[in-house]
């Protein structure tokens, strides 16, 4: 049975942000950011638990009045260099400290508000129904690599060969790019591989107007008009 599971949500969320400071309670839509991950992860049918990682005051403060756990994380684990799966590892031993041990993990960034609660259940579901080492969301990338070029002694080469040049737009294999939403494996799986990549990775695709992974004021902007034209 799919809720026999325990299945902890993981929210990462630190203070320091250059790109957009203090986005993460920035106020999106009527709400700060990190609202929008927390309540869509606690409308889940399938999650055991919702924590919120954080070494800043006011971002716990806020995490808890939406109504997440929230485990404070060292200084050293919330600087721009600091490793995400480091981050779970602390998580998995504070809890580990009262005597609660999840079986599966799934890792949702606040900065991807757009991704809703059928998009954390489906991803779920996929993930225990496929038989896969883990799950990772994407998006179908509209700018093909295909065509891309670098430049070498001063002028444009393209990176995979001429030939793609020669097929239409339209014809050229699909590709996906990673969104930043959902990122789903069982714990024993993070041990082994220190990532939620593996060569049994499986794809949860996501359309690009819920696949906004907010990195700047751009970010911001756009997925508040999508916000405010879905309501």
């Amino acid at each position: 049975m799919l809720k026999d599971k325990k299945i902890l949500a993981i929210i990462p969320a630190r203070g320091g942000s250059k790109g957009l400071p203090r986005k993460n309670i920035k106020n999106l839509a009527g709400k700060p950011l990190i609202a929008w991950t927390i309540e869509s992860a606690l409308k889940s049918r399938y999650l055991d638990r919702v924590i919120v990682s954080t070494e800043d005051k006011e971002i716990a403060k806020i995490a808890r009045r939406y109504g997440a756990e929230v485990i404070e994380r060292p200084k050293k684990l919330a600087t721009d260099k600091a490793e995400t799966i480091k981050v779970i590892f602390h998580v998995l031993r504070s809890l580990k400290k009262e005597n609660y041990t999840p079986e599966i993990i799934i890792l949702l960034q606040p900065t991807s508000p757009l991704r809703g609660m059928n998009d954390v259940d489906k991803a779920i579901e996929y993930f225990l129904k496929n038989g896969c080492e883990s799950v990772v969301s994407v998006y179908e990338f509209e700018h093909s690599p295909y065509w891309t070029f670098e430049i070498k002694k001063r002028y444009l080469t393209p990176i995979f060969g001429w030939k793609y040049f020669k097929i239409r737009r339209q014809d050229l294999p699909k590709v996906y790019i990673p969104n930043g939403a959902i990122f789903i494996a069982d714990v024993e799986i993070l041990e082994k591989y220190k990532s939620f990549y593996t060569h049994k990775t499986l794809p949860y695709i996501m359309p690009v107007e819920r696949s906004v992974d907010i990195d700047n004021e751009i970010d911001f902007k756009l997925a508040e008009l999508i916000l405010q034209n879905k309501k």
